[in-house]
């Protein structure tokens, strides 16, 4: 049974912000790491790591606990890294089988998890690592499956879609509300336990307030979905945006996107449904120079979050009230994620509602709008790199404001950058690539970590120096978007010019 425009919005307008809550409040609660160590080590988890060094003539007995450190690092390294490369299975599923059943995967991950985390102690320690992996999952399938919430509003798509992953950065917040509440006296077992008990709430969100396959973009005329909506007006969107959307291959020849001639069997399936085929668009430039900006400004992020307790221990010499009160400034700032990424989605969205060039195609004023929001995310990153170089403990409170402006404008423009430049059909399988590749560069993480450690002596000054030349390189990618926005543009105008011609030669014929 469909529905009129005025039974449809609120159900909308409500899947909206149960989906902000939801990724508010549970899916990237893994990102709060830091805080949770602080309370990890004052329970002693990995303490038998830590060994005492005596003293020389009057000095008293010092302890280093520096093992206990690369085990902790380890831990968020193996969970960020899995956080990222099972997204490109986690894609998979959410093409092929739809949102109900990548929901209910993504929820039993993050209820064992959390149920992990509870029924730890110091003397299983090992069990973080499971659980911190199940977390980071299951949370990332949570927003996968919600960045679609997007198609619903058209007019402001990308900045649903940014609002989405600057709630997923906030939900680092989760672990520091823990580190609060233990401090208070509540168990690091019952935050769990009633992390897990939330389990339940997505559940009925599954349910009733979200599609069973894939909301479609562009939105049909009075869609529908959900169990309480009787018979829901669903789509197939592979074959709804192959006849709504044929622009996206006009966009793909004439950019040169294909430059690798596809498959025989996969070059007709993509003529046929008169959609890019997605070998096709992970062979472009447009995808490589992305996936290489997302990978080198994502590990400056997670090398920063996994070595944080550590850094903070070294410049506050070790004295366990700096190192709280700023753990506590750095959590606080992650909460700041959900305001700072609408600005992203706004700089998207910017063109909406003007008149597009003379032949230019929706998609592509998308992606020409998106130029600004990938030069600025670049610049963010070199200025919270620079700022985290400099051994400086005060200064470190401008670092963790870039750090959360940074990390919200990268993952929203992330997503709404894949959403824009290539067909709708294959999001979740280049979604799920772009987050698996860049997680498998983030495994550098570990490997600098320990260089800093060991050869370095615990000064990471050469290290930092590395990454901010590193950084230098995200910057290829907004330049070619720009030049690639600017060919589409001359060959619009070459094609007007030629058909001006063409008529005018024709109609001189005909005299």
């Amino acid at each position: 049974m469909q529905r009129n425009e005025a039974g449809t919005r609120p159900r909308y307008w409500l899947t909206l912000a149960s989906g902000m809550l939801e990724c508010l409040c549970f899916a990237g609660a893994v990102f709060g790491y830091a805080s949770l160590v602080f309370v990890l080590k004052d329970d002693g988890y990995f303490s038998q790591l830590c060994v005492s060094i005596p003293g020389t003539n009057d000095t008293l007995n010092s302890t280093d606990c520096s093992r206990q450190d690369e085990q902790f690092s380890l831990v968020f390294t193996i969970a960020s890294f899995l956080n990222n490369f099972s997204t490109i299975v986690n894609g998979y599923i959410f093409d092929q089988f739809g949102t109900m059943v990548a929901r209910l995967l993504g929820i039993s991950l993050y209820t064992t998890g959390t149920l992990l985390v509870a029924f730890s102690s110091a003397a299983l320690s090992a069990l973080l690592f499971p659980a911190l992996s199940c977390i980071a999952v299951g949370g990332i399938l949570l927003l996968l499956t919600n960045i679609q919430v997007g198609n619903l509003f058209t007019t402001h798509r990308s900045t649903v879609i940014t609002v989405y992953n600057g709630a997923f950065d906030s939900s680092a917040a989760v672990f520091f509300i823990i580190k609060v509440l233990y401090e208070q006296g509540v168990s690091l077992c019952s935050s769990f336990v009633f992390l897990s008990f939330c389990s339940i709430i997505h559940v009925l969100r599954t349910f009733l307030l979200m599609p069973k396959s894939h909301i479609p973009y562009p939105l049909p005329e009075n869609y529908t979905y959900g169990l309480t909506c009787g018979k829901a007006n669903t789509y197939n969107v592979k074959k709804f945006e192959s006849m709504k959307d044929c622009a996206m291959t006009v966009l793909q020849e004439s950019s040169g996107m294909d430059n690798t001639a596809p498959a025989p069997e996969e070059s007709t399936k993509a003529q046929d449904s008169g959609v890019a085929s997605f070998r096709s668009c992970v062979l472009s430039w447009l995808f490589l120079w992305h996936l290489l900006w997302l990978s080198i400004i994502q590990l400056r992020h997670y090398l920063f979050i996994g070595t944080l307790n550590p850094m903070l221990n070294r410049l506050a010499n070790n004295d366990p009230n700096q190192v709280s009160q700023y753990t506590n400034a750095f959590a606080i700032t992650q909460l700041c994620g959900v305001l700072c990424a609408p600005w992203n989605g706004l700089i998207m969205d910017r063109h909406r509602g003007k008149p597009l060039s003379p032949g230019e195609s929706e998609r592509e004023a998308d992606l020409r709008s998106s130029c600004l929001s990938l030069f600025l995310t670049s610049l963010q990153c070199l200025l919270f790199s620079v700022c985290a170089s400099v051994p400086l403990l005060p200064l470190q409170y401008l670092t963790f404001i870039l750090q959360v402006l940074n990390r919200s404008f990268l993952y929203g423009g992330n997503a709404a950058f894949l959403s824009i430049a290539f067909p709708a059909c294959h999001f979740g399988k280049l979604y799920g690539l772009v987050m698996s590749v860049s997680g498998v560069i983030s495994l550098l993480q570990y490997p600098f970590f320990t260089l800093v450690r060991g050869a370095l002596g615990g000064d990471p000054l050469f290290v930092n120096i590395a990454l901010i030349l590193l950084t230098l390189q995200a910057f290829i990618h907004p330049v070619y978007v720009f030049i690639h926005c600017r060919k589409l543009a001359r060959h619009r105008e070459d094609a007007a010019q030629n058909k001006a011609t063409y008529g005018s030669t024709l109609d001189e014929t005909k005299l």
